[in-house]
């Protein structure tokens, strides 16, 4: 056992007198130590009950033989910190959560790991963690909110971020918009939509490193505390047969997560995660790949935020995501013989599966579209990629053809919003917000709200080398690379320049002369950081491209 170290011996004695001082008793010392790594804090709606989670856990290793430690990472509500300062950290969080995973673990040299996570970046954070370590580890969120209710219309978060925008149109009062911001978030868990935490928790599955039902189970019901209960015992179960993330995420493990998520049309902020933690584990996934994945990938789930989209709970109803998966398993999209944290092969996890809901989960031969939620673009505009949530486009904007109206900043973009400085048919190109340039790669929800609460999801789009939140909808297009503070083609874009959107056809084209973009750029002055000192400032100078995942350079 890794906790040897720490137990075993006479030289050992000051350990072990440390280890009885925390109350431990024989029995305890001897046993396996499991870290629980919490995510818990009092800031996070999706986090404010994981003590319940944790203690779950704890029980569950405690009956499977193992002596569980309970420590603790930090996290950013993305809501709260979204269109101010706070948003800066988010991304630039992911990393200091997993390096913080690393350090305790490594210090205390637990055997094994439960994972704690539920929102946004802790997920992945923790995820590249458990690459990086190579000891057995499953992950457990604390899973989604319930969605709200308003009258008999089921609401989420996302709902009152577009009222903002009804609101400065004048098509809703302040006082309808109170009634909807008291009743859109009715308790804990992770916002209720397919936005990127329950993305990310739903391809923790897909991944093989959660159980069935991770993504789904809604935080207030009791199998979330019996899932919680089983990840501690399968830990154990794990460490007794030396099974390991690097056994489970492999190439085959990111394919099926990118295959899922297609058929989700799950948050764009996934292709920035699934690529990070592919960096860690030493799997070779690339950009371009992913419209292969797209191309022969259905989209069987309509999830919020697109128009009238389902829930996370009625995904759970409708059989979760081992449903979604057992629909592609069964068109061969899927590799069945990718190993699981249940010791078990991903196909044999999956034989007495169905879907209980053909609504929530189309069948292969009736798809809301034939191909996936998601696209990648290239063009002079992203030699090195740009993102796009496809399943939440209008289809009048799938292509489009617009004059370039240019912002700097966000804020200067949502100033610009506000007081209606565009056109229809404009595209909106929000610069500088990259990983670098922002720094910390900011995402635009408040922008991309104000657009679809203004009724303007098919007559507006908006460019960014930032990136959106996974509630935003519209023609909403992130991650360019490279980013503008980089010396991509952004930084040289000016108003009126003719910019084509070619979403089916993968195209991002700036129609300018390559002679005049050529002396554009070399005549733009040298880029300076924004922040000049703390943590953003060394986050800016190690962070690398959003198209490898915003990893750190090595």
């Amino acid at each position: 056992m890794r906790s040897d170290v720490v137990r075993r011996g006479v030289e050992r004695a000051p350990h072990r007198s440390l280890l009885r001082a925390l109350g431990c008793t024989e029995r305890e010392i001897d046993q396996p130590f499991v870290g629980v790594i919490n995510s818990f804090n009092e800031i996070i709606p999706g986090h404010i009950h994981l003590r319940q989670v944790a203690d779950a856990v704890k029980a569950g290793i405690r009956a499977a033989g193992g002596t569980p430690f309970e420590c603790s990472t930090i996290g950013v509500c993305d809501g709260i910190a979204m269109n101010h300062l706070g948003m800066k950290f988010s991304l630039p969080s992911r990393e200091l959560i997993a390096d913080s995973v690393e350090v305790v673990a490594q210090a205390h040299a637990f055997d094994a790991l439960v994972l704690i996570p539920n929102c946004d970046k802790i997920i992945p954070g923790m995820l590249m963690a458990a690459a990086r370590l190579n000891i057995p580890t499953i992950a457990v969120s604390g899973g989604p909110m319930l969605a709200g209710r308003l009258g008999n219309k089921l609401v989420d978060l996302a709902d009152v971020f577009m009222a903002v925008g009804a609101v400065t149109r004048g098509e809703m009062t302040g006082e309808e918009l109170e009634r909807l911001e008291r009743v859109a978030c009715p308790g804990c868990g992770s916002c209720a939509g397919m936005f990127t935490a329950n993305t990310m928790n739903c391809l923790t599955e897909a991944l093989g490193m959660g159980l069935a039902g991770n993504g789904t189970i809604p935080a207030v019901h009791a199998a979330r505390i019996r899932l919680a209960r089983q990840a501690g015992q399968h830990v154990m179960d794990l460490l007794a047969h030396d099974v390991k993330p690097l056994d489970i995420l492999t190439e085959a493990a990111f394919r099926n997560a990118f295959t899922v998520d297609m058929a989700l049309g799950g948050s764009t902020n996934s292709i920035l995660h699934l690529l990070a933690i592919a960096h860690e584990a030493g799997a070779s996934v690339s950009l371009a790949e992913l419209n292969d994945f797209s191309a022969r990938t259905p989209h069987l789930c309509k999830m919020s935020p697109a128009a009238d989209g389902h829930h996370l709970e009625e995904l759970n109803a409708a059989g979760g995501i081992p449903a979604v998966m057992a629909e592609l398993l069964a068109a061969g999209l899927l590799d069945g013989e990718a190993l699981t944290v249940t010791g078990k092969r991903l196909a044999e996890n999956l034989t007495a599966v169905h879907v209980r809901d053909r609504q929530v989960i189309r069948p292969l031969d009736d798809p809301y579209s034939v191909s996936g939620g998601l696209a990648i673009l290239f063009g002079n505009l992203a030699p090195q990629g740009a993102v796009v949530k496809r399943a939440v486009v209008d289809p009048k904007m799938l292509t489009h053809r617009g004059p370039a109206r240019v912002f700097d900043t966000e804020e200067e973009a949502t100033q610009a919003i506000t007081e209606g400085r565009f056109e229809t048919g404009d595209i909106l190109v929000i610069r500088y917000e990259g990983p670098r340039g922002g720094p910390g790669m900011r995402e635009m929800l408040t922008p991309t709200s104000l657009l679809s609460g203004m009724g303007l999801d098919d007559k507006v789009a908006l460019l960014t080398d930032g990136r959106f939140s996974g509630a935003t909808r519209g023609a909403a297009i992130g991650h360019i690379s490279p980013e503008a503070a980089a010396g991509g083609l952004l930084a040289a874009v000016q108003n009126g320049d003719l910019i084509v959107i070619d979403i089916p056809g993968r195209t991002l084209t700036l129609e300018v002369p390559e002679k005049e973009l050529q002396e554009r750029l070399a005549g733009l002055p040298p880029w300076e950081p924004r922040i000049q000192s703390g943590y953003l400032k060394r986050y800016a100078e190690v962070v690398s491209s959003a198209s490898t995942g915003a990893v750190f350079k090595r």
